[in-house]
């Protein structure tokens, strides 16, 4: 599989929170070589199995990276056929003027955000944020139009672009999360030629981005894992961005805090830097905002650890990610997962 291919596929597809259906269909169809067995639960999260060797009972690894994605919904269809909407997830409303826009009605239609130009503004209002309730989207078309192609309800995303930039670099609408699916593709690959006894559970998990962290909560409690993994993204080092973030290129960032169980962070530093993994360490001393928290307290505790991407301009239309990251990171979870035996699990259960 084409990682760079991969990852633009899977940013070109609609999945906000609460329509992730698109993803998870995709990655029925695209992991299928890498898994013995895959399904939607109920919910919709997407679930992939690789057994491990031997008998059962086996230990079970759960990695969990959210397929749903901030973005917006249609909630009014104005005369002159201009579209309100609202965002869903945490949209950066700061940006949200003159963005290109597509609404995904009976058809993908194409807009742009208008709103009142600096000429005839007072300067209070230049000087305050455009509230998203003076925003709409112009598509150009005519009313009788927009109304029988769009309803409210209906999904808004940002205009798909994806591009190659330079140094291995890659800038899209939606990185996060696709770039821990593409990880996880990564895992699934290296998984085929390494020995493990662990079954492996590549989980794309629904509705992360409003902060229920369902999908995640339902399957860990459904699969039942004893080590729980949420990949995710984290926030890259750029001008401004200097403190508590990661340089791109330094490899993927393994958590440490509270939703971290030591046991665990510790076999994935040892693991990296017996592979050779370049790795970073992010510590969340509070919550960690991922699926982590979802899973940590599901039946009678599970063990967690959270593998991060780092991700410049998180929730914008041009996140940017290294590819490097994203292949250490798949890397490293499927050694991770080759290390975990029965007698791992049990000293998990001995705090």
């Amino acid at each position: 599989m084409d990682i760079t291919q991969h990852l633009a596929e899977l940013t070109r597809l609609s999945s906000i929170t609460g329509r992730e259906r698109a993803v998870a269909e995709y990655l029925l169809q695209a992991w299928a070589p890498l898994v013995d067995e895959a399904y939607l639960d109920r919910l919709g999260s997407y679930v992939g199995v690789k057994r491990g060797e031997g008998p059962e009972p086996r230990p079970r690894v759960l990695a969990a990276a959210h397929i749903d994605s901030i973005g917006g919904v249609v909630t009014a269809i104005e005369p002159g056929g201009f579209i309100r909407f609202n965002p869903v997830g945490g949209v950066d409303r700061r940006l949200l003027m003159a963005q290109e826009m597509e609404v995904h009605g009976r058809r993908v239609i194409p807009g742009v955000v208008g709103s009142k130009p600096p000429h005839v503004t007072s300067p209070e209002e230049r000087k305050r944020l455009v509230p998203v309730e003076e925003l709409y989207i112009d598509t150009g078309l005519p009313e009788d139009e927009v109304r029988a192609l769009v309803q409210v309800g209906d999904p808004v995303l940002f205009r798909y672009q994806f591009r190659i930039l330079q140094n291995g670099r890659i800038s899209s609408r939606y990185l996060d999360n696709r770039a821990s699916q593409a990880a996880l593709a990564v895992a699934l690959q290296e998984l085929q030629g390494l020995r493990h006894s662990a079954d492996f559970y590549a989980v794309g998990t629904v509705g992360e981005e409003f902060g229920a962290y369902a999908g995640a909560t339902a399957a860990a409690f459904a699969l039942q894992p004893d080590i729980a993994i949420a990949v995710d993204v984290t926030f890259a080092r750029h001008p401004g961005a200097e403190k508590d973030t990661f340089p791109l290129g330094g490899g993927p960032a393994i958590g440490v805090g509270p939703s971290c169980t030591p046991q665990v962070v510790k076999l994935m530093r040892k693991v990296a830097e017996e592979v050779g993994i370049d790795y970073q360490v992010e510590v969340m001393a509070g919550p960690s905002g991922t699926d982590a928290w979802g899973m940590q307290e599901v039946r009678g505790g599970v063990a967690t650890a959270i593998l991060s991407i780092p991700l410049r301009y998180m929730h914008t239309p041009v996140e940017l990610v290294d590819l490097a990251d994203i292949r250490q990171a798949g890397r490293l979870l499927a050694h991770v997962v080759a290390r975990i035996d029965q007698a791992f699990v049990e000293e998990l259960r001995c705090f």
